[in-house]
């Protein structure tokens, strides 16, 4: 594949594919062009509305539909739409999103409409009990709806050690366990947790919790999950050494063993992705920063084929 940018006219990252209709629809994050100074927090990344991309199949030309949801639109939304996912169940489809409130805490919306583009409605309020960002939604055999979510730093996911958010909290010391990614089932309503969110902890072939400070495989943000061959895959970002890896479990609640990397580091600071099966072939979708010349906060979306190997695990690949 020529492993180009899915679209040039706009800037995209954080790309989440689905098939729906027998169709590619990508569902990125809008970087948008503007001089400003970059920090771990993530303060660069203004992005305010979203664009769905779509394609006939992942080698073909992409479609940019067009603006579906606005942050003028998300009644309780302050700024920052970061990295979405989408869902479709009884009808309609859902887009959930991450945005600060009013207080500047980061929380997880959802909209809806009734096509895979939108237009999408947001709900007035956010998902009861939800917090930090990067939601990815998973559809599992028995048509039970998990979203997975969190990241660390500005993603706020350390600021909750007690439940109750507390503004200057630390991530653990680096021989303590790290924090994990949040799962929990969503209502048949598809707008509010199920139960309340719990860990998805990952281990290593030991059945250890790895370690903050191992930070080449403990997880730091952009969870995304799917099934192959009856086991359930949880990739993610290792955030500061840029990689992209994975675990794998029995359970889509883990725990997850971790299993090694996907994808070495991309021009860029950030690494975020998604895992689709499209016509008996697997693809990956990720960004990098290669269509602005290398600046973090202008990405663009592109795809390669994912392989993988006979014991299940997945071939590593360069970007």
């Amino acid at each position: 594949m020529a492993r180009k940018p899915l679209v040039s006219h706009i800037y995209t990252a954080d790309p989440s594919a689905h098939v729906f209709e027998g169709r590619m629809y990508i569902y990125p994050s809008h970087d948008l062009s503007l001089e400003v100074e970059e920090n771990d927090l993530g303060d660069q990344y203004q992005m305010a509305d979203y664009h769905i991309l779509s394609q006939e199949t992942p080698e073909g030309p992409t479609t940019d539909h067009g603006e579906a949801l606005h942050l003028r639109q998300v009644p309780w939304a302050s700024r920052q739409l970061w990295a979405p996912d989408a869902a479709f169940n009884h009808g309609r489809y859902y887009l959930y999103f991450p945005a600060r409130d009013k207080q500047g805490i980061f929380r997880i919306g959802v909209a809806s409409g009734l096509r895979p583009e939108g237009p999408f409605t947001a709900e007035p309020e956010p998902i009861k009990g939800s917090f930090s960002i990067d939601p990815c939604v998973f559809r599992d055999d028995d048509g039970t709806f998990y979203m997975y979510f969190g990241g660390l730093w500005g993603g706020q996911l350390q600021c909750w050690p007690t439940g109750q958010f507390i503004a200057d909290a630390t991530t653990p010391p680096a021989d303590q366990p790290a924090l994990c990614p949040k799962v929990a089932p969503l209502r048949d309503d598809m707008i509010e947790f199920a139960r309340p969110p719990a860990d998805a902890v990952i281990t290593d072939d030991k059945g250890q919790p790895l370690l903050a400070g191992d930070n080449t495989r403990r997880y730091f943000e952009g969870p995304w999950m799917h099934k192959h061959a009856g086991t359930y895959y949880l990739s993610y970002s290792t955030g500061d050494t840029h990689l992209l890896v994975y675990a794998t479990s029995k359970s889509p609640l883990g725990p997850f063993t971790y299993r090694g990397q996907i994808l070495s580091p991309v021009v860029g600071w950030t690494t975020h992705h998604s895992i689709v099966e499209f016509k008996g072939r697997w693809f990956l979708y990720y960004h990098d920063s290669t269509l602005s010349g290398g600046v973090s906060h202008r990405r663009c979306v592109k795809v390669q084929e994912l392989f993988y190997e006979a014991d299940g695990s997945i071939r590593p690949m360069g970007p």
